[in-house]
């Protein structure tokens, strides 16, 4: 078991949602967990504008940091959970 450590940055589409952003931020870390990695730290980056937008109606998004550790097939399996999920927008996971 060689766990990896991982920097996640996920843009969050909160158009249509009504709660707090800290709800999807600690949706996300369990979604993390649930597949069996490890959050070592959280950072929310604010509302920054998209530099080409490709949606006029979602010209910026949240951007959050999670970094986690976890064995190498964790960031296909957080991928995938997250594939349906219109509240990501997009994710972009680095192996540290």
């Amino acid at each position: 078991m060689n766990n990896n450590k991982y920097k996640a940055t996920f843009i969050l589409d909160t158009r249509g949602y009504s709660e707090p952003v800290e709800t999807l931020v600690e949706k996300l870390k369990g979604i993390i967990e649930s597949v069996g990695g490890k959050v070592d730290s959280v950072e929310n980056l604010g509302q920054k504008a998209f530099a080409r937008t490709t949606d006029r109606a979602f010209p910026a998004g949240i951007y959050v940091e999670i970094a986690f550790e976890g064995e190498s097939t964790l960031p296909a399996q957080i991928k995938e959970k997250l594939r349906l999920d219109k509240t990501v927008n997009r994710v972009l996971i680095l192996s540290e």
